[in-house]
């Protein structure tokens, strides 16, 4: 019992401490989505070229997407004349950073981590972009149908887009700011909320474990080498589905028991981006041969970037176990509870909301319904 009030105790710190800056997060989230027009994305994706990767990597860096959450996204990009390398930057950088992860990467970890952490998955995202436009035509198969597509995306679990999605995704009709203000953080404490919630409370519970359970120290006298913990953190995070902001409360965890900042960051960069589900989706969506190169360029370039933060931390003489959680330290502590428990209702409402539009989705007949022979009218 001791060790289970322990346990509640450390995640309840841990959500305590993000829950400020990810209500900040969600809200720049929100404007970005309402100031950001839709169409943007698929102007300036099109061909080979290096300028359309790097536009891939720098406009999907701060979208707050998770990994399986992109994929309906980047269907949609590929479908509508993004090239392979655009596509591929697109699905690396969104999922890997966002401004609600960097929110909490700089109250939970440090100033420098949370610099770090945008400009190598940006780096990483380019390198695999650029990889991909270097493959031949023959390993790259079209993409399949925008029904197929929306099929394979939410298959996944993760989307929760609303029956009415794709009707509302071609009106042309002008919104007022106001409106568009109220769709985009609508869009974002709604949708997006309920995209990534229930994992970021997953990843609080999972830090709240490793504070508990771990003993000090343990990554310094089990994990002591350098490439040993990376090469643990790649194992761990491939295969784990854990969005961007939930894997940084659980990497603030194991650096309080001695992780290295670049095992720390190999974790950041790969627990986001990859997972079992989204490695099979795109195996069947995308080509085997274009998943090897998404999946290669990111568990290449987590271990580089890794080994680079060591030596910066050296270089700069940081020692990034001295400043863990400073920054949230200041923050007075009714501002910490009432963003909690905010934070907590919107989750639950963002919840509650979904799972009603998923099971309406399960009673609204589908369009093939309706023009089947004798279907619906």
């Amino acid at each position: 019992m001791d060790l289970l009030l322990f346990f509640l105790a450390e995640s309840w710190h841990v959500f305590r401490q993000a829950a400020p800056f990810l209500l900040f997060g969600f809200f720049i989230a929100g404007l970005l989505k309402a100031l950001v027009p839709a169409d943007l994305l698929v102007r300036h994706f099109g061909g080979r070229g290096v300028v359309s990767v790097l536009k891939g990597a720098l406009l999907g860096a701060p979208l707050p997407l998770c990994s399986c959450g992109v994929l309906p996204a980047a269907m949609g990009l590929r479908r509508q004349g993004a090239g392979p390398g655009a596509t591929t930057a697109f699905m690396i950088a969104t999922p890997e950073t966002g401004v609600d992860s960097l929110a909490v990467t700089y109250a939970m970890i440090d100033p420098l981590m949370t610099v770090l952490r945008p400009v190598s998955a940006v780096l990483t995202a380019t390198v695999a972009g650029l990889a991909a436009n270097l493959l031949p035509e023959r390993y790259i198969p079209a993409i399949a149908p925008i029904a197929e597509a929306e099929a394979a995306g939410c298959a996944t679990g993760c989307c929760s887009g609303g029956c009415d999605a794709p009707a509302h995704a071609g009106s042309a009709s002008p919104l007022g700011m106001s409106a568009r203000l109220r769709g985009g953080l609508g869009h974002a404490f709604g949708e997006m909320l309920s995209d990534v919630g229930l994992w970021l409370v997953v990843g609080v519970f999972a830090a709240g474990a490793i504070s508990a359970f771990v003993p000090p120290a343990f990554f310094l006298d089990a994990l002591g080498g350098e490439f040993t913990s990376m090469l643990a953190m790649l194992v761990v995070g491939v295969p784990m589905y854990v969005c961007a902001s939930s894997s940084t409360p659980i990497a603030a965890s194991l650096l309080l028991k001695g992780l290295s900042p670049g095992a720390a960051l190999v974790f950041l960069l790969v627990g986001p981006a990859t997972n079992a589900t989204t490695i099979t989706v795109m195996a069947r969506t995308f080509g085997t041969v274009l998943t090897g190169v998404y999946v290669g360029a990111i568990v290449v370039c987590s271990l580089v970037f890794g080994y680079l933060a060591n030596r910066i931390y050296t270089a700069l003489g940081l020692d990034i176990h001295a400043v863990l959680g400073v920054v949230t330290e200041a923050l007075p502590a009714w501002l910490e509870l009432a963003s909690s428990a905010l934070l907590l209702l919107l989750i639950a409402r963002a919840l509650l909301h979904s799972r009603h539009g998923h099971a309406a989705c399960a009673h609204e007949p589908r369009p093939a319904d309706l023009a089947a022979p004798g279907g619906l009218r």
